[in-house]
């Protein structure tokens, strides 16, 4: 049988903790680090049956592959943490950053790891979601992470060897995506103030295919605005580092701030647009 190798994840969020989960059905096991962690964390990682461990040198001594999800304005500061300690195995930079920070991350970890740039598309894999995990980077290490979710809801696809692609891909969805939200908020926002909010919404539902015809995904896209702001900054710095106009999405970042105090509450859609109307 092949060797089974031992997975740390930084740091478990709801993304984190689920891909984790399912890292662990290949891996002999599945580590984090609980030091200063909310008890929230410590919760998750117990409900998906995480491993935990004192310190993050502990995790990288015991650890192969390392799998990096945290908040975008993280990322440079812990692949420094790690690089500190100089971990030898394989690091998966799969944050929502910028191809040109995820070189970066990159050049700060090699030459004693080997990174392979990572993009999560999709929710995490919990209540039959199927997310892809896309990868690319130095075929022996991506061929691994393959190897790591085979048979597993997340499914993985490999971009080729070169750092920054896997990045890419995912800002450039997350830029549609998350901005297309936002502009489903404003208009339904514009039209409540007229008193034609349920007009809009009945003309939107003749067309399915448009976000327009699910405004209750507003009062989400408000709870999950502290993270998916920073994410469209970071898809506004790779349209500049392109030659593009990045002032659509920071924008589009700039009105999801106007939620940042919903971080991940219930609520409705009521309460999400009367929060945007008055900041």
């Amino acid at each position: 049988m092949d060797h089974q190798p031992t997975v740390g994840i930084l740091h478990p969020g709801s993304m984190g903790a689920a891909v984790a989960a399912c890292a662990a059905t290949n891996a002999a096991e599945v580590l984090w680090c609980a030091a200063g962690r909310s008890t929230a964390s410590v919760q998750r990682a117990a409900r998906f049956g995480l491993s935990p461990v004192a310190t993050l040198a502990e995790l990288l001594d015991r650890s192969d592959i390392v799998i990096s999800l945290c908040p975008p304005a993280a990322a440079e500061d812990l692949a420094r943490d790690v690089a500190g300690h100089r971990f030898t195995g394989v690091y998966v930079e799969a944050n929502a950053v910028n191809p040109e920070r995820t070189v970066r991350i990159a050049e700060v970890l090699e030459p004693h790891a080997v990174v392979v740039d990572g993009g999560v598309v999709g929710s995490p894999p919990v209540r039959g979601k199927n997310p892809t995990l896309f990868v690319s980077g130095p075929a022996t290490a991506t061929e691994r992470i393959e190897v790591l979710f085979a048979g597993t809801a997340v499914q993985t696809a490999v971009l080729g060897t070169e750092v920054g692609k896997a990045s890419a891909l995912k800002l450039a969805y997350a830029s549609f995506q998350k901005t297309s939200r936002v502009l489903v908020a404003l208009a339904v926002g514009m039209a409540r103030e007229h008193g034609v909010d349920q007009e809009l919404i009945e003309v939107a539902s003749r067309r399915t295919d448009s976000y327009l015809s699910e405004p209750q995904y507003v009062a989400k896209t408000a709870a999950r605005a502290w993270r998916w702001g920073p994410e469209l900054e970071e898809a506004a710095d790779a349209l500049a580092a392109a030659g593009l106009p990045p002032e659509m999405l920071r924008a589009a970042a700039s009105t999801l701030a106007r939620w940042n105090d919903a971080k991940d509450s219930e609520l409705t859609l009521t309460d999400a647009l009367d929060r945007l109307a008055q900041p």
